[in-house]
């Protein structure tokens, strides 16, 4: 068998994968709450706090769209037409048309000229966040988090543009194959580095002081069978008044990280109702399963792009003779933005089901429904949420269940709907 025929052949066992490891491990079945439940959960929230909400979403909706809009539009141009092509091969000239320079080089010039034309809506978020009072980040904070984002996205993506097409000049025929494993080993690899290395990049940790919050909330994780090695807090208030809190890492790495935003503004009872979600989280192993299906689907998109590489219409319209070419870099980029537009509903979708099960892990967990609706009008409040988005929104880009869908649950958990 060819190449292109195992290809294919990996392609749908991957494929298979996939789909069974997503219908097996996602909760597809969690209760969802009524109608009825859900109208009631909406007059329960004050007409303030459902305007400002929609009011602030109205506002940043000509960034966020925008944003998507000129990134898709940006990466077409770059992988549709010769222009990344020639990017590429310009950024490689100096060092004699080196496939290596091209390939590092060239495709950093491509990934920065997406982040520069993402760059002034990102701006208009912030200036969107601050005026709400939701950002605290002055200009110059701002402009130091975006710079350490291309820091540490820069030296990972040239790390990952080196490997890539070492494998495609040292392997053409098998490369593929080879590149998947990796990619799949990457993803594994990050999900355990991320929250140790990345993470204190952004943000200090302190330890929680002692006291009896800190006594409750590692106390509810042993209850839980999921013992932590710390319960820390991050400095989230040197950036946003919003409200937060999560479980990071795996096994003896373990650490509940709570906002610092977070204790100042909730008593006891709410913080432990959102430890309690996201120790959900880690007892039903969601981040090893995002992980898992992260490596599966990422293999399989990198065997779906040695497969699109025999479309020659698809190459001269890049103006490239093989998507295994560095100057194919472009349309490696285009081919990702149009897949990740496909999926996105889908992996929305996905999660707002994993949340809806930590939601419901947290009230039985807590026992405590009372404090879970007043911990959820709280986020609402503080972060400004949309407690019921416009339905194409909610299905489309929504990762967790609204706020009347979550006060709905509380308020049947209590017996109350």
């Amino acid at each position: 068998m060819t190449p292109t025929g195992w290809a294919w052949v990996a392609l749908v066992a991957l494929a298979v994968g996939l789909a069974v490891a997503t219908s097996a491990l996602v909760p597809w079945r969690v209760p969802r709450p009524s109608n009825a439940a859900r109208a009631a959960a909406l007059r329960d929230v004050p007409d303030d706090v459902v305007s400002r909400g929609r009011a602030l979403h109205a506002a940043l909706r000509p960034s966020s769209y925008g944003s998507l809009l000129v990134g898709l539009l940006t990466a077409l141009l770059l992988g549709l037409t010769p222009a990344g092509a020639r990017i590429v091969a310009w950024a490689g000239q100096p060092f004699g048309g080196s496939w290596l320079a091209e390939a590092v080089l060239g495709g950093l010039a491509i990934l920065m000229l997406t982040w520069v034309a993402s760059l002034p809506f990102a701006a208009w978020r912030h200036t969107v966040l601050r005026d709400y009072g939701l950002s605290t980040q002055s200009w110059r904070g701002w402009a130091g988090d975006r710079l350490k984002s291309v820091v540490i996205g820069a030296v990972a993506g040239a790390v990952v543009l080196a490997g890539f097409y070492t494998l495609t000049q040292a392997t053409p025929l098998w490369w593929w194959a080879w590149a998947a494993a990796g990619a799949a080993a990457l993803v594994v690899l990050l999900s355990f580095v991320v929250p140790v290395i990345v993470e204190p990049v952004f943000n200090r940790f302190t330890p929680m002081p002692d006291g009896p919050l800190r006594d409750e909330l590692a106390a509810l994780a042993a209850h839980d069978g999921m013992p932590v090695r710390d319960v820390l807090v991050a400095d989230a208030s040197r950036r946003t008044t919003g409200l937060n809190a999560y479980v990071s890492g795996f096994g003896a790495t373990r650490r509940i990280v709570v906002y610092d935003t977070l204790l100042r503004e909730a008593p006891a009872g709410e913080v432990r109702s959102v430890v309690a979600h996201e120790l959900g989280h880690a007892k039903d192993r969601d981040p090893e399963t995002g992980t898992l299906l992260g490596a599966v689907g990422t293999a399989a998109a990198v065997v779906a792009l040695y497969l699109l590489g025999g479309w020659d219409a698809l190459l001269q319209r890049a103006g490239v003779d093989s998507i295994a070419s560095p100057r194919a870099i472009g349309l490696v980029l285009a081919l990702g933005a149009l897949a990740g537009l496909v999926t996105g509903p889908l992996q929305s979708l996905v999660s707002r089901r994993v949340e809806a099960r930590a939601d419901q892990h947290a009230l039985r967990l807590t026992g405590d429904p009372v404090d879970f609706a007043a911990m959820q009008l709280r986020l609402a409040t503080v972060n400004i949420a949309d407690v019921h988005p416009p339905r194409i929104e909610y299905l489309l880009f929504a990762s967790h269940p609204d706020t009347v869908e979550r006060l709905a649950a509380a308020r049947e958990a209590a017996g109350t709907a």
